[in-house]
C-alpha cells in the first residue's frame, strides 16, 4: 500500500532525497520489504511518493552505501540478504601476515539467557536488568584458534534466541537475518591492546598475559538499534587486524 500519493511533508530542514531514503528504510525495518525483497522500479517508486526519479536514485545510493539493498544491472534491486561470505567481506578484518584473506570457522562455547549489568546496558542502551544473551566463541583461523570472542544481544531483538555448541555453520549475521529477522547495518568499533586475561588465554591456549588486539564492535541493525556489543581478543602472533579507507 502507498505510505502517500503526494510529496514527503518537509518536517525537517533535511534534503528530501533523506526524508524518502528514511520512508524506505522504514519499509524495511518494518517488514514490508524484506530481505531478498525486489523492490519497484524507479519510477514506479518516485510516481508513489511525489518526487522526481533523481531524487528516489539518490534516495537508494544511500540504501546501497549502507549495505542495505543490492542494485544489480539487468536484475533490478532487492534488499540485501546476509551470506556468510558477504558478512565476513563486511565485518571481519583480519588478514594473515601477508594480508591474505585466512579461512574462519567458529566454535560456540557458551549460550545464556541473563540480565544486563551495568556496562551491557550502558553499550546497548537498555536499563539495567533488561534481558540480554550472552556468547562465548572461539574462531579459528586456517584452523588454528586465535580470536576469542564475548558477544552480548539485546534480548528483545532475539526472543528465544539459542546456539548448539560447536561449530556455527552461518555467520552470527546471517543467523541473525535468517532466524530472527534482524539485519546489522552498520557497526562502530573500537581497539586497543591489552595482555591476555586467564579466560582468553584458557580458550586460545597461550599464556595468561600474551600481547592481544581487543576489539570491541557495536553493532547497529537498519533501525539504527544497537542490538551486539562483543568483544574480540586477538592474538596478532600471526594475524593482523587490516582497516581499509576510503
Amino acid at each position: 500500500m502507498p505510505i502517500t500519493d503526494a510529496p514527503p511533508q518537509r518536517l525537517d530542514a533535511r534534503p528530501l532525497y533523506r526524508q524518502v531514503e528514511d520512508i524506505l528504510i522504514g519499509r524495511i525495518v518494518g517488514g514490508e520489504w524484506p530481505p531478498g525483497h525486489l523492490l519497484p522500479a524507479e519510477p514506479e517508486l518516485a510516481a508513489e511518493l511525489g518526487v522526481s526519479q533523481g531524487t528516489v536514485r539518490k534516495a537508494l545510493a544511500g540504501l546501497e552505501r549502507r549495505h542495505l539493498i543490492d542494485r544489480r544491472q539487468g536484475r533490478g534491486t532487492t534488499v540485501a540478504r546476509h551470506t556468510s561470505e558477504t558478512a565476513r567481506f563486511t565485518f571481519f578484518r583480519v588478514r594473515d601476515l601477508s594480508g591474505r584473506a585466512v579461512i574462519s570457522r567458529i566454535l560456540v562455547m557458551s549460550c545464556t539467557p541473563g540480565e544486563a549489568d551495568d556496562w551491557e546496558s550502558a553499550a546497548l542502551q537498555l536499563p539495567a536488568g533488561d534481558p540480554v544473551v550472552r556468547l562465548r566463541r572461539i574462531r579459528l583461523l586456517d584452523g588454528s584458534p586465535r580470536i576469542f570472542e564475548r558477544c552480548v544481544l539485546r534480548g528483545a531483538s532475539f526472543p528465544g534466541f539459542s546456539l548448539p555448541l560447536g561449530e556455527l555453520s552461518t555467520e552470527l549475521y546471517v543467523h541473525f537475518q535468517r532466524a530472527h529477522g534482524v539485519t546489522i547495518a552498520r557497526a562502530e568499533e573500537e581497539l586497543a591492546a591489552c595482555g591476555a586475561d586467564a579466560e582468553t588465554a584458557a580458550a586460545l591456549d597461550r599464556p595468561p598475559g600474551t600481547p592481544m588486539l581487543m576489539v570491541q564492535r557495536t553493532a547497529y541493525d537498519v533501525a539504527d538499534r544497537p542490538v551486539e556489543v562483543r568483544l574480540s581478543m586477538i592474538d596478532t602472533a600471526s594475524h593482523r587486524y587490516a582497516v581499509r579507507l576510503d
